[in-house]
């Protein structure tokens, strides 16, 4: 059978999906079964090609609970297959569970997952046997060759002849599972009543049983079988409104939940008020008793005024530079390094041990370990979960993102305010925005613009890394000025359009 060589990075610019973080991502219409399939098989044989798996391997394959999520699992285990190797059907599970699956067999991974964007886009996350890929990982599997056989597919990029999945093997959920419920104390959360908004999560009966393995009486709420696009970063209002409700119709210590793969965390006091990601994370590596935390820049420096930890790293927004980060960290001989991101994805670089018993690493974003470290915290401290944040500094951070919005012109926008030297122009600055802000004291231009006003308060403006997306974080002392500032924010944004 004859067949043809595809170049990968040309396929990128011809069919849209990008690479983004830690993986492809588009629209599910042009990530048809040949470019599935063709970015599988260069993830595969760039694996080969710095010696990361050899022989007959197996590769394990997940998937969120999206429509189109099962064909692009096929597509992705006939790559596997045609490579030579052996696929490994992990059915429906959290992008953390595969991962750490991954990580404990040695084993590389595959997740197809679009994360929090609506469903008619989709993604595929590939994993390293230790992890995540990196930025250097994604340019080597951007210069691979695939090779497609002729026959294969149709005109429209889809399979001519449609195969059988392979039978789940329902282990890595499972070991997902244990690896909580065998860390933690049993029955640490007896006594606690919390409320899971499973929504479309791909977690949500994982996230139930932990948090009830481990004592606690567990609510189930806002069950959907119609994917929902719950973004932690940008919480829709009619998220804030439920939990609100949810929490005053009954007794919730906590009401928790994730994105569609189950990486990121929502978690809410118990008046049902959701934490920014950001501040949940630094309370988690609070309780993990960090000694080095890597995050991005657009996090709430919360983290350093509270003077918990002994290094902080900051680093460009995306989970391949949280890692690089901790990476770093632990060149430096730091023993307990934790990361995490804006959306409340916590990630573990080091072993963590607790009462003779040892949390492995995990160097990729997870959910549940937030869920746990901030409720175990209050009860170590003996508060709500309410009063925790009264021992950090009064920074808020709040953001949101125009959606639909061209990443050209997102660029376009910032490349405005910046001086021919590529740092931050005051004068261009302060001409759009000192009439609400005041004065420039400083900028940075480590990933997007961020501006730092002498008042101290802060405008972050960066385009999305993987969607069509123009995002703004600020912050400021009161959430009602960091609320204020994003929708000044928003309007003018929304004026460049």
């Amino acid at each position: 059978m004859e067949s043809k060589s595809v170049k990968i990075e040309d396929l990128m610019d011809e069919s849209g999906v990008k690479f983004g973080t830690s993986g492809a991502r588009g629209p599910a219409v042009d990530m048809t079964d040949e470019v599935c399939y063709a970015y599988t098989w260069a993830f595969i044989q760039y694996l080969e090609e710095i010696g990361q798996i050899t022989g007959k391997s197996k590769i394990a394959i997940g998937g969120d609970l999206r429509a189109s999520t099962d064909r692009i699992m096929s597509a992705a285990a006939r790559a596997v297959e045609d490579r030579g190797h052996i696929p490994e059907n992990c059915g429906k599970l959290p992008t953390p569970a595969i991962a750490n699956y991954g990580i404990e067999t040695g084993i590389p991974t595959v997740m197809v997952t679009g994360s929090h964007i609506p469903e008619d886009r989709n993604g595929i996350k590939y994993t390293r046997i230790e992890g995540e890929i990196l930025k250097e990982d994604e340019s080597g599997i951007k210069r691979q060759v695939a090779v497609i056989k002729e026959g294969v597919f149709d005109k429209k990029g889809m399979f001519l002849t449609k195969e059988n999945a392979p039978s789940e093997n329902p282990l890595a959920a499972t070991s997902y599972v244990n690896r909580y419920v065998d860390f933690f104390p049993k029955g640490c959360l007896r006594g606690k009543r919390i409320a899971v908004y499973q929504h479309s999560a791909v977690g949500r009966d994982q996230m139930v049983e932990i948090f009830k393995d481990l004592g606690a009486e567990v609510t189930p709420l806002g069950f959907s079988d119609i994917f929902i696009p719950v973004d932690t970063e940008a919480i829709r209002q009619e998220d804030v409104d439920a939990a609100r409700k949810w929490a005053g119709e009954s007794d919730f210590d906590t009401i928790v939940s994730t994105d569609g793969d189950s990486d990121r965390p929502l978690i809410s006091d118990e008046r049902g008020k959701w934490l920014r990601g950001d501040i949940a994370g630094i309370l988690t590596a609070a309780y993990l008793e960090a000694d080095a935390v890597a995050t991005p820049v657009s996090c709430n420096s919360a983290l350093e005024k509270c003077c918990w930890f002994k290094k902080t790293y900051r680093t460009r927004i995306g989970s391949p530079y949280v890692i690089e980060g901790m990476q770093e960290a632990l060149k430096k001989d730091f023993k307990r390094v934790v990361g995490y991101e804006a959306n409340g994805g916590f990630l573990i670089a080091s072993d963590m041990e607790r009462e003779g018993k040892i949390l492995k690493a995990l160097p990729t974003r997870d959910a549940v370990i937030v869920h746990l470290a901030v409720l175990l915290l209050a009860m170590k401290r003996r508060k709500k979960i309410s009063e925790l944040l009264f021992e950090l500094p009064l920074r808020v951070t709040f953001s949101d993102r125009l959606k639909n919005f061209p990443t050209e012109r997102s660029f376009e926008k910032i490349n405005g305010l910046l001086s021919k030297d590529g740092k931050g122009n005051k004068e261009a600055i302060e001409g759009i925005f000192g009439k609400n802000f005041g004065r420039v004291a400083e900028t940075d231009t480590i990933d997007g613009l961020r501006i730092t006003f002498e008042s101290s308060e802060v405008v972050h403006l960066r385009p999305s890394g993987n969607a069509p997306e123009f995002r703004c974080y600020n912050e400021a002392d009161t959430e009602s000025r960091a609320m204020e500032m994003n929708r000044i924010c928003m309007d003018i944004m929304s004026s460049w359009r």
